[in-house]
């Protein structure tokens, strides 16, 4: 009896042995399918952060090249508005050369003689040349009244885009005062940028050392005086600006900064030089207000200029445009009504009016004026 129960012990035993054995077996397959798990979360864990930090560090070299181009930005405004006037002479490349029509001025202002190359500074321009048109906008300081944005928005968005392609728009700044320089330079950079990336638009202004004294010879009141000086600094800024404007077009429009250009205008100019006169004009009047909206030849600008500096310090350049007509197309003792009765198809006058006027402010400090003629 005893070898038997001895037996069955062994066997419970074993039966028990087994049965711990396999136990222990599960849970260690459980055990070690929990740790694969675990480990696969943590490799998964440890993806989605590598991913996350690549995403981070693309998104802070993105907001570093966005601040360095926001940096840059404001640097060249702040360097545009600081240095505003850069001498054009003094940045031609070695094999860069200057229009020679600056070189007529020696002949009237021996201070000039002594200059080596005669050229506005030029402040904004890509220098377009051979275009049809080019429109010369010469502005001066009016105080706390300003009409050069309103109407060089007039002049710009009134053309089609052939037109502004086939055309250049010279604003020449002709005044010393450097807080208005550095107003028409901030306005112009926003509020035409595309104009001037395109080329369509330049700015420029006249170097100081272009004027002579043109304080008046004749005794006068100080009111009269200034008023003097000012007509005659007027004439020498049409020039200089028809001068630097010659050799980039065929053809010349003169505006001034206080005015309104009508709808189509430039469609209309262009129709009327092409097919509505013949090509032996002098000029045409395309406004009949004072130099408003005067067309000239650009191969003829030359002879106009010299008229011009030959009695600038006579009479306001729109009555020298009268003399110079009846000096060229008159006979002597003819009435200038006769003439120009006889020379209607020289000198033209274009119906209606393409430009209005509205500056109410003029460019003579504390004179006001309403001169306005209609559409």
């Amino acid at each position: 009896m005893r070898p038997k129960r001895g037996n069955v012990l062994v066997a419970l035993a074993a039966v028990m042995l087994f049965s711990f054995s396999c136990f222990c077996i599960s849970r260690l397959t459980q055990t070690s399918n929990q740790l694969i798990n675990c480990r696969n979360h943590i490799l998964e864990f440890k993806e989605k952060m590598l991913l996350l930090k690549n995403k981070t560090e693309r998104n802070r070299q993105e907001l570093i090249k966005a601040l360095s181009k926001i940096k840059y930005e404001m640097t060249q405004r702040k360097n545009t508005s600081v240095n505003l006037v850069e001498k054009k002479v003094n940045t031609l490349g070695k094999n860069e050369t200057v229009s020679d029509t600056f070189e007529i001025l020696k002949f009237f202002f021996p201070h000039l003689r002594k200059v080596g190359r005669i050229y506005p500074d030029v402040i904004f321009g890509k220098k377009r040349t051979g275009v049809s048109f080019a429109l010369g906008i010469s502005t001066v300081n009016r105080g706390n009244q300003s009409y050069l944005s309103q109407t060089l928005n007039s002049v710009v968005s009134r053309m089609s885009p052939s037109e502004e392609k086939d055309s250049v728009v010279i604003v020449s700044v002709a005044d010393r005062n450097e807080d208005y320089l550095k107003y028409v330079v901030d306005m112009i950079t926003k509020r035409f940028k595309r104009q001037l990336k395109s080329g369509s638009l330049e700015v420029i202004s006249i170097p100081a050392f272009f004027y002579p004294n043109i304080l008046p010879l004749t005794q006068s009141t100080e009111d009269s005086g200034k008023l003097e000086s000012w007509r005659i600094k007027q004439v020498l800024d049409f020039c200089f600006l028809m001068l630097y404007a010659q050799p980039k077009a065929m053809y010349y429009l003169q505006l001034e900064d206080d005015i309104i250009a009508k709808k189509m205008y430039f469609t209309k100019i262009t129709d009327f030089v092409h097919n509505g006169t013949s090509n032996n004009w002098f000029y045409i009047e395309f406004s009949i207000l004072g130099f408003i909206g005067k067309l000239f030849k650009s191969e003829d600008l030359t002879d106009f200029v010299r008229f011009f500096l030959m009695f600038y310090k006579d009479k306001p350049i729109d009555l020298l445009l009268g003399d110079i007509f009846q000096v060229k197309m008159c006979d002597p003792g003819e009435t200038p009504e006769k003439c120009a009765e006889r020379n209607k198809h020289i000198r033209i006058r274009y119906k209606p009016s393409l430009f209005q006027h509205v500056g109410i402010q003029s460019s003579f400090p504390g004179r006001e004026q309403y001169s306005k003629v209609r559409f």
